[in-house]
Parts: structure tokens; sequence; C-alpha cells
């Protein structure tokens, strides 16, 4: 799976990169779920666009935070098929986390990334939630003699989520996890975002581990709270 990821290469390689305006975007070392990330998409493709990491469908009642995608059932899942289709996007990065058990108190987090810290696309998707309205039983003020009916609480909009992509991994990220995010080569970017499904299907493989190194690093990785660069160092 791909449950965090850093993204702290500077706004200006990124907008070189993307050829996209990321609005002096903050430098992270810990993207966690539930945070609001940049994201570009097939609407927008010139601009980075904030949305928050954990996809609900737009037809659900509730919020549902799916992180991952499988690219082996992407287009058969009800809560995916529909934004595979119709909206997909890229999610930059500059590595991720994956956490191994080596026989110790606690799991042994490593980061994955390509050997000069290059950003890199990691295959999306895209949602608009509407939550549904709150019910309300307050009784109107006309009830106790005052001026009519109680004010509707505020609707903020719809939410717009996103999730990764994942599929099987390459010889890297194997000794780390049985799953590994979609990296697309920048040449296969444009028809993530705007090429028929089937076209954007044929992306889904293992990005090769040629250019890719992982090491361990400190477990201050396991809180999201913490977002630091000492936390990319190599430790042990």
């Amino acid at each position: 799976m791909c449950g965090r990821y850093t993204l702290f290469a500077p706004a200006a390689d990124l907008e070189a990169r993307f050829g996209a305006d990321f609005g002096g975007v903050d430098p992270s070392y810990n993207c966690a779920p539930g945070q609001s990330l940049p994201v570009i998409t097939d609407e927008a493709p010139d601009r980075a666009t904030r949305m928050e990491w954990g996809l609900t469908p737009s037809w659900a009642d509730e919020s549902f935070g799916l992180i991952n995608a499988r690219a082996e059932t992407v287009r058969e899942k009800r809560s995916f098929a529909d934004a595979f289709e119709r909206r997909r996007c890229l999610v930059p990065a500059d590595g991720f986390y994956e956490w191994v058990d080596e026989g110790g108190a606690e799991k042994t987090p490593y980061r994955v990334a390509f050997g000069d810290d290059r950003p890199f696309a990691m295959a999306g998707l895209y949602e608009r939630w509407e939550p549904p309205e709150p019910e309300t039983t307050q009784t109107g003020l006309g009830a106790f003699g005052g001026g009519g009916d109680a004010e509707p609480e505020s609707d903020d909009g719809p939410v717009e989520t996103f999730t990764v992509v994942t599929t099987e991994p390459n010889e890297v990220v194997a000794d780390l996890h049985h799953r590994m995010a979609v990296i697309l080569e920048p040449d296969e970017e444009e028809t993530w975002l705007r090429g028929d499904p089937d076209a954007a299907a044929d992306l889904l493989d293992p990005y090769p581990a040629t250019d890719m190194t992982a090491h361990p690093v400190s477990t201050r990785v396991n809180s999201p709270a913490v977002d630091a660069p000492e936390l990319i160092e190599p430790v042990g």
C-alpha cells in the first residue's frame, strides 16, 4: 500500500517538472491520510489543486477515507470505477514510506525514492463528495413568539478527495511490502490524465527498480504530527 509519502521539492522545481502552478507549496516530509495535499487533475492540469487524501465516492452517505485503490480491481469496484473513467489525477511526490517487521518492538519504516530525490507522479483518482445535510429538530422561534423559523446550518460545499492507485511491487519495494504506488513515467502522465480508460489501464504496472533506493528512517515518522527534514535521513 501507500500510506505516507514525501513532497519537499521546492515549488519552482515542481512547477518546472509538471508544468503547473504550485502556489508556493510548503515542503512536507510526512504526507499522511486526511491531510490536504496538492494533486494535478485532468480538469486543471496547469495548476495544483489541494484535496484531502482519502477518497469518498460522490454517492456515499458518509465519509469513506479510501487512501488506496488496487490497480487490478479499480475498474470494477463501485467506489473507484466512475472516478477511473472520468476523474484521474497525478499525485506529486518525491518518495514514500513502507514499514517492515524486522523482529523489533515496532516495525521499521523505510523511505523509497529515486537516488537523486527527483519528484515523480503517482497515479491517483479524485472525487467531489457532497456531505448530506444534517437533520435539524430545532423548533422555530415562531413557536415561542419570536420572528420566524431558525436559520438552517450553512453548507460549506463539496469535499474534494483523492486516492493513490497501487500495484505489484518492483524488486526494491518487494523486500518491504507486497504493494507499491503506481509511479508514472513522465511521458505517461498525459495519457493517465486525459487518455481513454483502456489506455490508462495499460499504465498500471510496477515502475522499474533500476534507479530506486530504500533505506531505514526514524520511527518518528510513525506520527503524522511529526514533519521535519530529519525524517528522511538514513538510520541504523
